[in-house]
């Protein structure tokens, strides 16, 4: 989080759990630019102290596999799939237990988004009455029964209030009556990736095949097939 303008103002260290693996992954797949598996082991895993919340925002199961396919992938410390697909039911039950927000089985979906009071990222930790359509729509790969519930009660019930020029609108709160103008493009993304991927794995498939990422997986200890 350098930056020419701020500096290390931000300060924020690409250590895990959160979004930032995929980072990693590149860097040891580099061909001139690579890391040694150490770097991936202090800095993200932190020697195995590295450990998921399931109660973290749901973009932690998105960024990073996008294109990196979890299905299989393993490592020393996690299955991956298993990993973010209890993140993803974590988020679902906690929204339906929680009517009172507005919430239920088909409204559900908490993490980063803009909201009545400008941006952040809500969880189950920090709920703050907010779904966002990406939460649910990009966790198709993880919980599509729980996903097509979203999906048609975003599309169908809530309709144009939601629903607008680019798909979803980013964010809004049933007990809030609030809806936001926006669509955001980190949002929107990864609806339309991890429903293909979800439907066909084209994205997972394409990246996976790339003979850096397997060189990269393979330094820093994964298995994936």
């Amino acid at each position: 989080h350098w930056s020419e303008n701020y500096g290390w103002k931000m300060n924020m260290a690409i250590s895990g759990w959160n979004e930032a693996m995929i980072v990693y992954i590149l860097a040891a797949s580099s061909p001139t630019h690579t890391i040694d598996k150490v770097v991936y082991d202090e800095g993200w895993t932190r020697n195995g102290a590295n450990k998921l919340n399931y109660r973290s925002p749901l973009f932690f199961t998105h960024y990073s596999f996008l294109g990196l396919d979890p299905r299989k992938l393993k490592d020393e410390h996690f299955d991956y799939w298993a990993e973010n697909t209890k993140m993803a039911k974590t988020n679902h039950d906690y929204c339906a237990s929680k009517s009172t927000n507005g919430y239920s089985d088909r409204c559900w979906g908490l993490t980063a988004s803009d909201y009545s009071k400008g941006y952040t990222a809500s969880s189950p930790n920090n709920d703050t009455g907010t779904v966002a359509p990406t939460a649910a729509l990009a966790s198709f790969p993880y919980v599509p029964e729980y996903s097509k519930k979203a999906m048609e009660y975003f599309y169908y019930v809530l309709g144009d209030r939601l629903w607008g020029e680019y798909g979803f609108k980013d964010a809004f709160s049933l007990r809030d009556n609030w809806f936001a103008s926006s669509y955001i493009a980190i949002d929107e993304g990864p609806i339309v990736v991890m429903m293909e991927n979800y439907r066909t794995g084209l994205l997972w498939n394409c990246f996976m095949q790339d003979e850096d990422v397997q060189a990269g997986l393979t330094k820093l200890g994964f298995t994936w097939k």
